[in-house]
């Protein structure tokens, strides 16, 4: 079985500006340009702030128990709904779950195995 992995890294504002200006250069000289996916964050404090532990603990009940909604996830977090519709809407934002609409329900899905995180030095 493949292992599917969510990269996570640390940019600075003018790296990530710098390497969009790179891209659209190729793509206006019509070069073929390799797509890249990711979460990326300005600063290892912003990367802290946005997976916290409880919010890690969410990604892994989702990914180990497949909750059928957000209020199921809430019942196996031990945690109040509030507080959890907050963290799965702030962690579909940045990209690290997806929302799926079932029966009137929400359902909060994860489509990787491992978060990768990588730091430039």
């Amino acid at each position: 079985m493949k292992v599917k992995k969510m990269r996570i890294g640390i940019k600075s504002i003018e790296e990530a500006l710098a390497e969009t200006k790179d891209t659209m250069k190729k793509l206006e000289r019509g070069e073929k340009v390799k797509k890249e996916s990711g979460v990326y964050f300005t600063s290892l404090e912003a990367f802290r702030k946005a997976l916290t532990p409880k919010r890690l603990e969410l990604l892994h009940i989702i990914k180990a128990k497949k909750p059928a909604s957000i209020n199921e996830l809430a019942r196996m977090a031990n945690r109040d709904i509030k507080n959890i519709a907050d963290d799965v809407r702030y962690l579909e934002e940045i990209g690290l779950l997806e929302k799926k609409e079932n029966d009137h329900k929400t359902r909060p899905v994860i489509s990787y195995d491992r978060i990768e995180l990588q730091i430039a030095v």
